[in-house]
């Protein structure tokens, strides 16, 4: 018996192990790519290696890291949005029961059923009369319309299984409104906020059409950086900005792990006692 506790661990490493390895698989043709001069078939690696294409990706004149920011800056400005809208819409949908309740869920599931490009060209025609095509804040708001289903998706499970019993208990001792959310509700949604936010961010950060509908261009992100250097034919500098536009996410996601692992400080307590 005392071979099994070590046992399961073992196994666990394993498959963490092959978790990694299953995820940066798909990352070692890209970083072959974006040092080779020419990668052609059967040769098993390229004959030639050089930095050229990362040179020129991380050149001012290239426009791979001011495009970099505003990737940024919008991701994080559509993340916050859809974490204003999406807590109290999925408070709604996981606590309450109401009439309508399924055509609702069945709307906020409809941006991601319908094709990309419909709801790029259905929208872009309401933005032209509204005047927020071609500028950052019509690319945020657009890049709502797929994330914000998945941050209120997110919070309705979190919700379905919430206690608000807690709540009413902290309002009876006299705590604010405020205090009832800082101290007993975030705790609690904590983990699937993060998570909701991660997806948020990741998707938005990922967006091609909704971009280059809305933005016409101007609004200049990597995923429109990557894709004209990939139809260019340009593989080695389109692997390198295909990495450089992995970073945000994995560095999101690392700053995050202590919240999805419960070890945060603000989720102690919260489990089974």
């Amino acid at each position: 018996m005392t071979g099994s506790p070590r046992l399961s661990r073992a196994l666990v490493a394993l498959s963490g192990a092959l978790l990694v390895l299953w995820l940066v698989l798909p990352l070692l043709p890209l970083i072959v790519w974006s040092l080779a001069r020419g990668w052609r078939f059967p040769d098993l690696l390229p004959a030639d290696w050089t930095l050229a294409a990362w040179a020129h990706v991380l050149s001012p004149g290239s426009g791979v890291i001011e495009s970099l920011g505003v990737t940024l800056l919008v991701a994080a400005l559509a993340t916050l949005l859809a974490v204003l809208a999406g807590v109290p819409a999925g408070r709604a949908l996981g606590l309450y029961r109401f009439r309508g309740k399924a055509v609702v869920e069945t709307m906020i599931l409809a941006p991601l059923i319908v094709p990309g490009i419909a709801v790029a060209l259905g929208l872009h025609a309401v933005f032209l009369r509204l005047g927020l095509t071609n500028t950052l804040a019509g690319v945020v708001l657009v890049h709502l319309v797929p994330t914000l289903p998945y941050m209120t998706l997110v919070m309705a499970a979190v919700f379905a299984n919430h206690d608000p019993g807690h709540e009413a208990q902290a309002r009876c001792l006299g705590a604010t409104p405020f205090q009832v959310f800082r101290h007993v509700t975030l705790p609690a949604i904590l983990p699937g906020l993060v998570t909701g936010a991660l997806f948020a961010f990741l998707v938005s950060s990922s967006q091609y059409v909704l971009t280059l509908m809305i933005g016409g261009g101007r609004v200049v992100t990597l995923p429109l950086i990557l894709y004209a250097y990939a139809g260019a034919g340009r593989d080695d500098i389109a692997s390198a900005i295909g990495l450089v536009s992995v970073l945000p996410g994995l560095l999101v996601l690392l700053l995050t792990a202590r919240f999805l692992s419960g070890r945060h400080p603000d989720l102690r307590g919260l489990g089974p006692t």
